[in-house]
C-alpha cells in the first residue's frame, strides 16, 4: 500500500530518500499537476544544489496576468473568483524571471498559447514532439517519479486513485513498467474537486508509492471559463459542423472553434431548418455538402475532453456506442461547470465517457483493426494559425524558432486521416488577426511548417471551405483564395502568378469576391438575434454585467490600435446617454465616480464601447 502523507515537505523528503539525488519528474498536461508536491521538490533542489532535478510538462496552466488598467480593473476580480485558491507553480514563476537555478531544468511538449514566447529559458528547452511520443522520450531521459493529481474513492473500506483528468501519457508509462521497461514512483495528490473517472484510469492503491491527502493540500481546480464567441469563430464553426456526417466520428482540437462547431451540429440537429437557412446566407455560392440531422449520432474520440462534448451528449448528437464508450478521451480542462457535471453524473452516465491513454485517442496502432472499425468516417477538426496558399499549416510556431503552443496531437490527426477510409481533416482558422492593421493568415509561403503541404486535407476559414485533398497546385491556390478575406486576395493572388503557379489570366469568380467581416456578421445576425448562436453557448461563469463588459472591451482594444479611432471613440462617449446597464457596468470597473483625469478618459472611452456594443 502507498505510504500516506498530509505534509509536502514530507513527501518530498521522502522522494529524495527512495530515488536519490537525480530527479527526473514527469508532470501530467494541465490540470493534472500535483501542484503541492511539485512546488516542494522545486524548493528542495533550489535550498540543495547538489539536487539535480528535471521536469518534463506539457501545457503549465497560469492565473491569468492583466497587461492594461483596463483589463486589471476587468480581470482582477474574475481572478480572484475562479483562480483565488489554485497555488502557483514555483517553476513557471521563476522561468519568467529568468531565475531557474542551473540545477533545475523545465522541458515541455507543449506551451500555454503565446505564454512563453521570448522567455528564453522555456524556449531552448521546449522539446517538439507529437504527443504521442512524448513518454517514449521520457523512458529515454531516466524518468524515475510521476506526481499526478488524483481523485480518491474508498470501496469496501479499501482506496482507489482514479488518473481522471489525465490518462494520456500516465497510463501509457506504466504499461512501460509494467513490461518492465522503466522503472519509476507514482506518487498521487488527492484532490477532492476532481471527478473519479471510472475505466483503465482507476487504480488500486498499490500502483501508487505514496500519496498525499490533506484538507491544508485539497485546492480548487484550475478552470478557465469559457470565451466568448465571436461572429468569426461561428462561421467557422458552423463550416465544420456542415462537414460532420451522421454515424461518424468526431475530435475537436482546443479553442472556441470547438464550442462553435458543438452548437453549430446543435443546432444542425434541433432546428435543421434554421441550420440550412444561416449556411445559404454563409455561402450562397457553395451549398454545404451535410445538413440532415444525427439519427444514428456520433462518437467522439478526441485527445481533449471539454464542456462541450457534454452539450453533445445533452443535445442526443453523441450517441453512437463503442464498446460501451460514446466518447473516449485523453485529458480533460475546463469551467467549473464543466467538472461539476462530470462528479453529478450517474455511474451509468459516467461510464459512457471513458478516459484513455494518448496512444489510443490520437494514433491507430495497437487494436489497429478494432479502432478502424469504430473511427468510421472520422472528422479530426484542429486549429491552426496560418496556412500557406499551397496549403501548408503552421500551427505551433513562428519562422524566427519562437515556439507559441506545440504540435500536441494535430499531426497524430491529420495522419488517421488518411489512414481511415472516409476519414478527414479539418484545419482552421481567422482568416485574419488584428493588430494595428489587420493581417492575412493565407500566406503565400512561410518560414516553418507544422503540417507539410503533401498533407493538405480540408482548410476552413470564416468565408468557407477549401478542400485541397489531391488536387493540383494551382486548383489548390484557387482554393484557398475564395477562402481568403478579399482585402487580401488581389496581393496573394498577385503572388501566385508571379511565381509561375497561376495561369496569368485566372480571376477569382465574383461569389468569392465580398469576403468582409461585415458581410460574415450580416448572414449571422437572424440566428443571432434567435438565440441560436449565443456568446456563451455551454454556460459562463462571467457575470452578467461582466458578459456585457467584454464586447465593448473588445472594441475599445481594437480602436486602440488607431489614435484617430480613440479619438472618435473618447468623443462618442462625452455624449453617450448612460443607461442603467451602462452604469452598472462603469461601476464594476470602478469608474461610476472617476476621480482622475485618465478615470473620466477611461470612462468615456468605455461608456462609447458600451453604446456600440449594443444593449444588454
Amino acid at each position: 500500500m502507498p505510504k500516506i502523507f498530509t505534509d509536502p515537505d514530507a513527501i518530498a523528503d521522502d522522494i529524495i530518500r527512495d530515488v536519490g539525488t537525480t530527479l527526473v519528474v514527469g508532470l501530467p498536461l494541465g490540470l493534472g499537476k500535483a501542484n503541492h508536491i511539485i512546488n516542494a521538490l522545486y524548493q528542495r533542489a533550489l535550498d540543495d544544489r547538489s539536487i539535480n532535478l528535471t521536469f518534463f510538462s506539457a501545457l503549465t496552466l497560469e492565473k491569468p496576468k492583466p497587461s492594461g488598467e483596463l483589463e486589471k480593473r476587468f480581470i482582477s476580480p474574475v481572478i480572484e473568483r475562479l483562480f483565488g485558491g489554485y497555488p502557483d507553480l514555483a517553476y513557471a514563476t521563476a522561468l519568467h524571471k529568468s531565475e531557474l537555478p542551473p540545477n533545475i531544468q523545465v522541458n515541455e511538449f507543449f506551451f500555454l498559447a503565446g505564454k512563453w514566447l521570448r522567455v528564453a529559458d522555456a524556449q531552448q528547452h521546449y522539446i517538439s514532439a507529437n504527443y504521442t511520443h512524448a513518454s517514449s522520450y521520457l523512458l529515454t531521459r531516466g524518468l524515475n517519479v510521476i506526481t499526478q493529481l488524483v481523485a480518491k474513492r474508498v470501496v469496501d473500506g479499501v482506496a482507489r486513485y482514479s488518473l481522471s483528468c489525465n490518462t494520456d501519457t500516465t497510463l501509457d508509462l506504466m504499461r512501460a513498467r509494467a513490461e518492465r521497461r522503466v522503472s519509476f514512483r507514482l506518487i498521487g495528490q488527492v484532490n477532492s474537486e476532481l471527478p473519479f473517472m471510472p475505466g483503465v484510469g482507476d487504480l488500486a492503491a498499490d500502483e501508487f508509492h505514496a500519496v498525499l491527502e490533506s484538507p491544508e493540500t485539497d485546492f480548487p481546480l484550475f478552470a478557465p471559463p469559457n470565451e466568448p464567441i465571436s461572429d468569426t469563430k461561428y462561421a467557422i464553426g458552423l463550416h465544420a459542423a456542415s462537414l460532420v456526417r451522421d454515424g461518424g466520428t468526431l475530435q475537436i482540437g482546443i479553442g472556441q472553434v470547438g464550442d462553435a462547431l458543438a452548437q453549430g451540429l446543435i443546432v444542425r440537429h434541433r432546428d435543421n431548418a434554421a441550420f440550412q437557412g444561416v449556411m445559404q446566407r454563409l455561402t450562397p455560392a457553395a451549398p454545404p455538402r451535410e445538413t440532415a440531422p444525427f439519427t444514428r449520432g456520433l462518437y467522439g474520440v478526441s485527445e481533449m475532453l471539454f464542456e462541450a462534448f457534454l452539450g453533445l451528449i445533452d443535445a442526443g448528437i453523441l450517441k453512437r456506442d463503442v464498446d460501451g464508450a460514446i466518447v473516449h478521451g485523453a485529458f480533460f480542462l475546463g469551467p467549473k461547470s464543466f467538472y461539476r457535471a462530470l462528479r453529478d453524473m450517474t455511474p451509468e452516465q459516467l461510464a459512457h465517457i471513458q478516459m484513455m491513454p494518448v496512444s489510443f485517442t490520437n494514433q491507430l496502432y495497437g487494436d489497429e483493426e478494432i479502432k478502424r472499425r469504430a473511427r468510421v468516417d472520422a472528422r479530426f477538426v484542429n486549429n491552426t494559425m496560418m496556412v500557406t496558399l499551397m496549403g501548408a499549416a503552421i500551427s505551433d510556431g513562428l519562422d524566427n524558432g519562437q515556439v507559441v503552443s506545440g504540435v500536441g496531437g494535430q499531426y497524430n490527426f491529420v495522419a488517421q486521416a488518411f489512414a481511415l477510409d472516409g476519414a478527414r481533416s479539418i484545419l482552421t482558422l481567422d482568416a485574419t488577426r488584428a493588430g494595428k492593421k489587420p493581417v492575412s493568415n493565407i500566406r503565400w509561403n512561410y518560414g516553418h511548417t507544422t503540417i507539410p503541404r503533401h498533407l493538405r486535407d480540408i482548410i476552413v476559414t470564416e468565408y468557407g471551405v477549401a478542400d485541397l485533398r489531391g488536387r493540383s497546385d494551382a486548383d489548390v491556390i484557387a482554393a484557398m483564395l475564395q477562402v481568403s478575406d478579399s482585402r487580401f486576395q488581389p496581393e496573394l493572388m498577385r503572388q501566385a502568378k508571379n511565381n509561375g503557379k497561376l495561369p496569368k489570366t485566372y480571376e477569382i469568380p465574383a461569389a468569392y469576391r465580398d469576403n468582409t467581416p461585415a458581410r460574415i456578421s450580416t448572414a449571422l445576425k437572424p440566428a443571432r438575434d434567435a438565440g441560436l448562436l449565443p456568446t456563451f453557448p455551454f454556460g459562463s461563469d462571467f457575470t452578467e454585467i461582466e458578459q456585457r463588459l467584454i464586447p465593448a472591451l473588445q472594441i475599445l482594444s481594437a480602436a486602440s490600435a488607431s489614435p484617430l479611432s480613440l479619438a472618435g471613440l473618447f468623443w462618442e462617449g462625452v455624449t453617450h446617454r448612460l443607461s442603467a446597464s451602462d452604469e452598472a457596468a462603469l461601476a464594476r470597473l470602478g469608474l461610476d465616480h472617476p476621480a482622475t483625469l485618465a478615470e473620466r478618459a477611461y470612462r468615456a472611452l468605455v461608456s462609447a464601447a458600451l453604446a456600440r456594443s449594443g444593449p444588454a
